[in-house]
């Protein structure tokens, strides 16, 4: 069983997980992953299989004489996200990839090859994609098939290694991944996430990330009597995000410029409640996000009266990147394995999160590496087997570097 079909197994297994759940996992349908794993790495002799509160670990050995050689770890995450369909996956393979537009069977939707023209540089591949009716689940399904493909091989034995670390967690689409990841027992010194992006991807930056929740209080009175006594704090907050820079919301920003997004809004004449969130790669400048508001609440209590505006700032996650770079060999060995591997290294910026950012602040420092899939979280998701082979090859090219450092 190769890559594919390791896939293809993987992605038939509904795991969406719920930010609405407070359990861990989110949803029971992960442990139905979690547990097919177990099974299939037990099965390959994998060491040290476990699982705990829906996270499966496991170990492969150093070769002997190669034990006090760098532990590295890969981790893949087995949700799969809730913004989109998520039940019933049936995957269309489609052999020798002409290149073109493809008929998604079970909704009559097109994948266009015209607006996802990266599909052209899959021509000749074995693509999968969705029926129209669901995502696929190459986020991140992907990344495990790929992590237990080059397992497999590893246990054949040919490639000297240090000790190889497995990881696989669950809630990551709702921002839960590492919540109760086991850095000490997983017994890697490093590790790589595989989670989306194009094969040769490296991603070692990310936005810094804060929360802000602003509460407008007002003061309701019958309109009939309402002259020089009603405070409306809906118009009062929409003031507020009006003072907001308005060229600096997600729509109008790229690459390391950083945002404001209110991301819900809900109240009434007496008291108004808006969620926003504050991104930006350079911390200082996230810092600067967070006075803006309380500056612009400060002018509002001035006009309005004390107190009608408070904003309340927490902390989310941090740019993995000061994490990164006193270990930058994490980086170069990544780079040189892309190399090896035929292709490319293609860093970029991360505008988002990602579990390795939590992890490297955890202890672990964690880039993320692509695993070929494009289009996620969407009935338009796919992925090429020759994508995924090279996705191994990046892996077995990483646990080699390591072995010869």
């Amino acid at each position: 069983m190769g890559v594919l079909e390791k896939f293809i197994d993987l992605v038939k297994i509904d795991s969406p997980s719920d930010p609405a759940s407070p359990t861990c996992p989110s949803t029971a349908m992960q442990l139905d992953v979690a547990n097919h794993l177990e099974r299939v790495m037990k099965e390959m002799g994998i060491s040290n299989v476990r699982q705990q509160d829906g996270y499966v670990y496991g170990e492969i050995p150093a070769t002997p004489g190669y034990e006090d050689k760098t532990s590295v770890g890969f981790i893949a995450h087995m949700d799969t996200a809730p913004e989109f369909n998520g039940i019933g996956v049936k995957p269309q393979v489609i052999e020798n990839y002409d290149g073109g537009d493809v008929l998604l069977k079970g909704s009559g939707h097109i994948l266009s090859a015209e607006e996802y023209p990266v599909l052209r540089s899959f021509k000749g591949h074995t693509l999968i994609t969705t029926d129209g009716t669901t995502l696929l689940g190459s986020d991140d399904k992907a990344g495990i098939a790929e992590i237990l493909e080059a397992a497999e091989i590893l246990l054949q034995g040919g490639i000297p290694h240090g000790k190889v670390c497995l990881g696989f967690t669950p809630d990551e689409e709702i921002g839960r991944g590492p919540l109760k990841f086991d850095v000490a027992g997983f017994g890697a010194k490093l590790a790589y996430t595989l989670d989306g992006g194009a094969a040769g991807s490296i991603e070692y930056e990310n936005f810094n990330a804060d929360q802000a929740e602003v509460t407008v209080k007002g003061y309701s009175i019958h309109p009939g009597s309402a002259k020089d006594k009603m405070k409306n704090s809906q118009t009062i907050a929409m003031e507020f995000d009006r003072l907001l820079p308005a060229a600096e919301r997600p729509q109008y920003t790229e690459g390391y410029e950083g945002f404001y997004h209110m991301t819900d809004i809900h109240g009434g004449v007496e008291e108004t409640h808006c969620a926003y969130i504050l991104r930006d790669h350079d911390s200082d400048k996230l810092a600067a996000r967070g006075e803006t508001m309380q500056k612009a609440a400060a002018f509002l209590n001035e006009r309005y009266g004390e107190g009608t505006v408070t904003v309340e700032i927490t902390h989310t996650y941090r740019n993995m990147k000061e994490k990164i770079l006193p270990v930058y060999e994490v980086i170069t060995v990544a780079e040189e394995a892309i190399r090896t591997a035929g292709l490319t290294p293609v860093t970029v910026p991360i505008r988002g999160g990602t579990d390795g950012a939590t992890l490297s602040y955890m202890g672990l420092p964690c880039p993320n590496l692509g695993t070929g899939g494009c289009n996620a979280h969407g009935r338009y998701e796919c992925n090429t087997k020759e994508n995924m082979e090279q996705c191994v090859q990046i892996v077995l090219e990483i646990v080699k570097g390591y072995a010869a450092l």
